[in-house]
């Protein structure tokens, strides 16, 4: 049986397959885990379909590495 990206329950080991959609239930994952800002782009969206990630939890970790650091100003 496929995966359904719509509404199937997605966590960080979901492993994504060839049938990956992103979709509202994807996009409501993102947010939960990467904060308001997440966004889809099309450089990250060409690296989820690369073939490199296997799971969400890949998926949100390079979300997360590739946003830039905001320095305090205050140090």
């Amino acid at each position: 049986m496929t995966f359904n990206w719509h509404s199937d329950l997605l966590t960080t080991a979901t492993a994504l397959d060839k049938h990956y959609k992103n979709t509202q239930n994807v996009r409501r994952f993102m947010h939960e885990h990467c904060g308001a800002d997440f966004r889809f782009d099309r450089n990250f969206m060409a690296w989820i379909r690369s073939g490199t990630p296997a799971t969400l939890g890949d998926v949100v970790d390079e979300w997360r590495r590739r946003q830039p650091v905001i320095e305090d100003p205050r140090t």
